[in-house]
């Protein structure tokens, strides 16, 4: 027995990362383009403004997508391309491209999985306070109801939100993306509080406006733990230490995923939060909607094992550990770990939502590319998720990050994580040798890993 019949394998992407088209058909600015502007804050001055053309070439990579069997797509939708001031008017070019790219997928049989939110905050709303907002999560449902009500006809399976950890925890806090704040953490988890009210208004929205019945989850930072060894004690150690709320809470997994599907804050947490943080009567209801899978991203884990003393400690790595080109650590069991405490303590499907390899790849002689170290990743790590199948644990998906090439971040076009190679100076694609094998891997349907 492995991945069950109807398991969806996948590939994903976000809007600013592969769209470009920043300033066209009346697209509004968002923060990345704020920040992407500003002297030393994006590896060599890289931005979004042409990214991997995606917005134009969407029927490409379709078809690149169809050719390699993909069955579904992640994508998002650029919320300042469909209401270019955050709020009130809505632009059709915008939500134009949305029916476009979702008619060529569903055209090819890939199935759209939609994540609303994925980092591209609109810039006048962020000159409005943006998520210090009180009123951030009412704007984020208006925009969540104009995009249901659009694209509900042909999409089923939604997303609110793509890793509060990052655009809150880097964004907000520490100041390494976009808007580059360094708020203290009374108001980050204010922020916080407001994008976890965001997402519950959202599947509020989704319920009520859906044209067919929905699907939905969101797709957290999954920091994965995995234990030393299979004792028991380890184990207890590893998942005890994934569950944790340490101050200042940014990378708990708890402090999100408690609050969204359990209702509560974890109590070690709200203990170390003090008075610095509280909550008002009736949020935690608003907040834990119902979902229907728990989406993660996991890329790497931590190994953990349990003291000597009866409390979990981190082990150190060893030397000479192997890592990707952005420096994580490859850790074959992240996504059987990862995955199994997370379904035990939430009781949701799982679907892996982004995991993937920055490598770094270049078109060989012979006009391939050639990438053995990706294909040796993913094929480590899927046999972790495969395990989880086999073990009767629900599981819904698999999207590889990325299908392109892509502009990644605060590190620009430095890191390259994509099934297909672009050259950004041509806009040129290379299905690599590891995209080729992916298409194995969904026609067999895991069975070769």
């Amino acid at each position: 027995m492995g991945f069950p019949k109807d398991f969806a394998w996948g590939v994903a992407a976000a809007a600013y990362q592969v769209e470009g088209a920043a300033r066209e058909d009346g697209k509004g600015l968002s923060v990345w383009d704020m920040v992407s502007r500003q002297p030393g804050k994006v590896f060599d001055a890289h931005n979004g403004d042409i990214a991997c053309d995606h917005y134009h070439r969407y029927q490409e990579d379709v078809d690149i997508m169809r050719e390699m069997g993909v069955q579904a797509y992640r994508l998002s939708v650029s919320w300042p391309r469909v209401m270019p001031d955050g709020v009130g008017r809505v632009n059709e070019k915008g939500l134009a491209f949305y029916d476009r790219l979702i008619d060529s997928l569903l055209a090819a049989h890939i199935d759209p999985w939609v994540t609303l939110f994925h980092w591209d905050y609109p810039h006048e709303l962020f000159c409005k306070g943006g998520w210090l907002n009180p009123d951030s999560s009412d704007w984020f449902a208006d925009y969540a109801r104009v995009i249901v009500e659009r694209l509900s006809d042909r999409v089923s399976h939604w997303m609110t939100l793509n890793e509060p950890q990052c655009f809150i925890g880097l964004g907000h806090f520490q100041g390494d993306h976009a808007p580059r704040l360094n708020l203290g953490i009374e108001e980050v988890l204010r922020a916080g509080h407001n994008v976890l009210l965001s997402h519950g208004k959202a599947v509020q929205v989704i319920r009520a406006a859906s044209k067919q019945p929905a699907i939905i989850g969101f797709a957290p930072v999954g920091s994965a733990k995995i234990p030393a060894t299979n004792s028991d004690a380890d184990i207890a150690a590893a998942r005890q230490a994934m569950f944790e709320a340490r101050f200042p809470f940014i990378w708990a997994n708890s402090w999100w995923s408690d609050a969204a599907i359990l209702g509560r804050y974890p109590e070690d947490g709200m203990k170390a939060a003090g008075h610095l943080f509280s909550v008002r009567d009736g949020d935690m209801e608003t907040i834990a909607q119902p979902v229907d899978f728990y989406g993660t991203n996991i890329y790497n884990a931590e190994t953990w094992r349990m003291s000597e003393n009866g409390q979990p400690e981190k082990v150190v790595r060893e030397l000479g550990y192997p890592h990707t080109a952005y420096d994580w650590p490859v850790t074959d069991d992240a996504l059987y770990w990862g995955a199994r405490f997370f379904h035990e303590r939430y009781k949701l499907p799982i679907a892996i939502t982004e995991n993937g390899l920055a490598s770094m790849d270049w078109v060989a002689l012979d006009g391939k590319v050639h990438d053995p170290g990706r294909i040796d990743f993913l094929q480590r790590y899927l046999r972790g998720f495969k395990r989880v199948a086999e073990e009767g644990i629900p599981t819904l998906g698999y999207f590889q990050w990325s299908i392109l090439d892509n502009f990644e971040w605060a590190q620009g076009y430095k890191q390259r994580f994509g099934l297909v190679h672009v050259d950004f100076n041509t806009q040129k694609r290379t299905v690599k040798d590891s995209g080729r094998w992916y298409g194995e891997v969904i026609r067999s349907n895991g069975e070769n890993l």
